[in-house]
């Protein structure tokens, strides 16, 4: 017997329209043409300039040939180009690349070729490094230069020579503000390639559609709790998981971006000061900047700022220390395949009242899933069946939903394997709580098997960090003629704290059973991406050449 509701009722551009974050400055510019939407410096741009300006930038790209699948790269900082290349490079149906401000020549010449980039618009500040890629690379992209009106005068980087054959407000200029942008023909085309870190081997490449970016914008509305015209710093680089979708989201809700150059302590403070800056996102290392920053560089502020952050948990001394000094922490968890953060550590009002053990242990853990992810698991990655919702039996990670990538560009082995089974796997190692709340261990690779023993590098680091002199630490395996494999600790200590590595490793024995104690415990800077992110795979390689 036939559907009675299939019948006659088809889609038709009345009722059925593809998703795309593209429509939200639309309509924000329609709607609140006056109202501030990015903040540089002592430049002021409404959303109705913003909305022009991405148009111009699209018709300009429009008459130099570039259409759907183009790639069109960017290697710009936190500034309003990189704003409006998120939405007028996909006007025309091309995909954004934004390369990391912090990569070396032979990466970036890497991704330019593996991208087939048409465009690449280069901020004078990394001309060298770009001109330097451009060198090697075999593809020959048209190259505009960005000059930053706004770069100070004591910068702490110079400006590099121009390298392009235009200049970006030159190629904005030439733009036409009426053009007739184009909606993607399926919310399923992409809308931006961003690469993950290539720790080994050359990075892949993230392929992101318009749907996931669409209701990856509306999904951070909701979980950072953000209300009608938010002001937003940028601290998060827009290049990492295109700012966790965050240069869309500011328009749904009409919202300030407020663009910095580089992270500093009072910049940040100046900002949310002078701004009202209600909303930032950031890895640990920009928490540590805040609540460390020297007196006479930090502000008094009004509000209450919230901080969203996606890394391990913070410890509790950070915590508290953000709180003091007028921030709310909202604890993310995701990846550059989930657009940047798709679990929440969703916060019960009841836990405020539990004592300090109880609700540590439930700040610690990741969370449940975003409400644009159909589905968050933790699996044997064998079997693909669903470990114990006990917290303590440890499967892999798993996603499921609309705001998973598309694959890995030109990588069908490692989009399959990513894909195995219908979900995708993270490769980090958890628990599943029994309130459905996940909890990670350790990456897959970080595990350390001391003597036939599963040891959690997490759990190593969360002891360390409980001591009050350490500022960053990571714990990794070392070769052991005894166990097979050992953990060992780098430990990075707060500005004028001392401590020695007896006393760190009576600190963790008295916190960790004998075995998954550090076997050592070296002091040095921890090396960190331009995200903040621990870079474990160096003091990996430091370990096996110690």
């Amino acid at each position: 017997m036939s559907n009675p509701y299939e019948q006659n009722l088809d889609k038709n551009p009345a009722n059925h329209q593809p998703l795309t974050p593209l429509s939200y400055l639309e309509r924000a510019a329609k709607v609140f043409p006056d109202q501030t939407a990015i903040i540089h410096g002592e430049m002021r741009v409404s959303y109705g300039e913003f909305w022009r300006r991405s148009l111009r930038l699209a018709s300009a790209l429009a008459v130099r040939g570039i259409g759907k699948g183009d790639t069109v790269t960017v290697m710009l900082s936190n500034t309003p180009p990189m704003l409006e290349a998120h939405f007028g490079v996909p006007m025309v149906k091309a995909v954004l690349h934004s390369l990391n401000t912090r990569l070396d020549a032979a990466i970036v010449a890497f991704q330019l070729d593996h991208a087939e980039t048409k465009v690449l618009i280069v901020d004078r500040e990394f001309s060298g490094v770009v001109a330097e890629a451009l060198r090697i690379a075999t593809v020959k992209p048209l190259v505009i230069d960005y000059d930053d009106p706004e770069y100070p005068e004591d910068a702490p980087y110079r400006k590099g020579s121009r390298i392009g054959s235009l200049d970006y407000e030159e190629l904005v200029a030439s733009g036409d503000p009426e053009f007739t942008w184009s909606m993607p023909d399926d919310e399923w085309d992409a809308i931006s390639l961003n690469y993950t870190s290539g720790t080994t081997g050359n990075p892949k490449g993230v392929v992101y559609h318009h749907r996931g970016a669409a209701l990856m914008a509306y999904s951070n509305t909701i979980h950072a709790g953000m209300g009608r015209n938010p002001v937003y710093l940028w601290t998060l680089p827009m290049f990492h998981c295109n700012g966790w979708c965050f240069p869309w989201t500011l328009a749904v809700q009409a919202g300030t971006h407020v663009c910095l150059r580089w992270v500093r302590a009072k910049a940040m403070y100046d900002a949310i000061a002078d701004h009202g800056v209600s909303h930032l996102c950031g890895a640990p290392i920009v928490m540590a900047t805040l609540i460390n920053a020297a007196d006479e560089e930090k502000r008094e502020f009004a509000q209450t700022v919230t901080f969203n952050t996606a890394a391990a948990p913070p410890p509790e001394a950070v915590l508290a220390g953000m709180a003091d000094a007028g921030f709310v922490v909202n604890h993310l968890y995701g990846l550059t395949e989930t657009y940047g953060p798709a679990v929440v550590n969703e916060w019960h009002g009841g836990w405020d009242a539990l004592e300090g053990p109880a609700q540590a242990a439930r700040k610690a853990r990741q969370g449940v899933r975003y409400a644009a992810l159909e589905g968050l698991s933790v699996r044997n990655p064998e079997t693909m069946d669903e470990v114990p919702a006990d917290g303590e039996t440890m499967g892999e990670v798993m996603f499921r939903g609309n705001i998973v990538m598309k694959g890995y560009l030109k990588n069908r082995t490692a989009t399959d394997d990513a894909f195995a089974g219908g979900w995708f796997h993270s490769g980090d190692l958890g628990v599943m709580h029994p309130d459905g709340y996940i909890q990670l261990k350790d990456r897959s690779k970080d595990i350390i098997i001391s003597g036939g023993e599963n040891i959690s590098s997490i759990e190593v680091e969360d002891a360390l960090y409980k001591h009050p002199a350490v500022a960053f630490c990571a714990v990794v395996a070392r070769s052991d003629e005894k166990w097979g494999e050992a953990p060992i600790a780098y430990v990075e200590l707060k500005p004028g704290r001392q401590a020695t590595e007896a006393q760190m490793l009576d600190h963790c024995r008295g916190l960790l059973a004998r075995f998954k104690c550090p076997k050592a415990v070296i002091f040095a800077e921890i090396p960190k991406t331009s995200t903040g992110k621990i870079q474990k795979y160096v003091l990996r390689e430091r370990a096996r050449s110690s």
